[in-house]
């Protein structure tokens, strides 16, 4: 008898080993594999939220078919505790396993935003929102804090939890505009000591939370920035004329400020490359103009004759050399082209119009595309007087 109850219990386990290895390896296929959800959707995870509150509301709305499944895929893969708070973009068919990677990531990808733009020219704030069904923002308001009255929109996005900011640092904008930026921010707090050095920022989009620090920030910017640096250094052709990192970034501040066209980064580097090598003075309008304004705001008018004579340490129309420090913040293609530049046999370059450049690599030459740039300039001021 009893061998026949061993026997029986020997069969149980077998069948129910059988069994569980059967449920697992079913529960691993449905972690993986295609999710229910038929249409995007945003999910939030709260602050201090767990992975067992994230996957039921996952599961009520539709976007996994077990919840428990999730929690367990979740265990296995030492991710239930990564959970990163935000608002996440859970696309149509995302699997189980796409969305736990999506939650632990902490790179918040949906939702309202609030983003603080550093431009040129003037800060503003953008208040948006992504429509999950096309995977596109929705402008809700837009205003420059200094000009504008602030739309009831801005108070009440900015309160409504889950909400991201967010400070876009545009190229070329100086180290004094970001501070003033900064200062205008009312989701930061605390006192910038002082202002950063020149070209010591790096131009990217940098998420912040309320209460974040002025300081903390602009520590976050420097520390971007000196990445940058130290990469563009490394790739460096050893033939272009600069003797640090120092220099390669005085080099890519003039870039910056010469072009804004993506294509003509290294073109414009290459007249620049042409001109130290050959002892040539670079003769570039924005350094004279940072030797007025000393980055602290916009000159907002042409040149003078008597400033292109004017010596100043940044008038390159008088030194024949790099300026002594950087005119603006650089981003990284701009640190790249100075460090890597087209090999061209070009010697000048002038506006041509249409938001880029005419290259020459005479005199004659540059002479002839000046005077086309002149006639388009005529042409514009003759229409904007009709």
């Amino acid at each position: 008898m009893w061998r026949n109850i061993a026997s029986n219990a020997v069969t149980f386990m077998v069948v129910a080993l059988f069994l569980l290895g059967g449920v697992i390896v079913w529960g691993k296929g449905e972690y993986v594999r295609t999710g229910p959800l038929e249409v995007a959707i945003c999910v939030e995870v709260p602050r201090g939220g767990n992975m067992k509150r994230v996957s039921n509301v996952l599961a009520d709305q539709g976007a996994v078919s077990s919840a428990m499944i999730m929690r367990l895929g979740a265990d296995y893969s030492a991710k239930a505790d990564d959970l990163k708070f935000g608002s996440y973009l859970i696309d149509s068919g995302s699997s189980m396993e796409e969305i736990v990677d999506t939650v632990t990531k902490g790179q918040s990808t949906c939702g309202t935003q609030v983003v603080y733009r550093i431009g040129i020219n003037r800060m503003s704030v953008l208040v948006r929102e992504l429509d999950p069904a096309t995977n596109r923002y929705v402008e809700k308001a837009q205003f420059n804090p200094a000009e504008d009255d602030v739309p009831a929109i801005y108070a009440t996005t900015k309160a409504k939890a889950g909400t991201l900011f967010r400070v876009a640092m545009a190229e070329g904008v100086t180290s004094w505009q970001v501070v003033e930026s900064l200062k205008g921010m009312d989701v930061l707090e605390g006192e910038v000591a002082e202002v950063p050095a020149e070209g010591a920022l790096g131009p990217d989009s940098y998420e912040v939370t309320q209460g974040d620090s002025r300081a903390d920030v602009l520590a976050r910017m420097e520390a971007t920035q000196q990445r940058w640096i130290a990469e563009a250094w490394a790739a460096r052709d050893r033939s272009v004329p600069v003797n640090s990192p120092e220099e390669l970034l005085i080099l890519a501040s003039l870039i910056e400020k010469e072009t804004g066209v993506a294509r003509e980064r290294r073109q414009v580097a290459s007249v620049f490359v042409n001109r130290l090598n050959l002892g040539m003075k670079l003769q570039t309008d924005p350094t004279v103009i940072y030797g007025i304004t000393k980055g602290e705001g916009i000159l907002g008018r042409g040149l003078r004759r008597s400033e292109l004579r004017a010596e100043t340490p940044w008038n390159t129309y008088v030194i024949p050399a790099l300026p002594p420090t950087p005119i603006a913040n650089p981003g990284r293609a701009s640190l790249m082209a100075a460090g890597d530049p087209d090999d061209t046999p070009y010697i000048f370059f002038v506006a041509d119009g249409t938001g880029g450049h005419a290259f020459a690599v005479t005199l004659d030459e540059h002479n002839a595309n000046v005077a086309k740039w002149r006639k388009i300039e005529a042409d514009k001021k003759a229409a904007e007087g009709n």
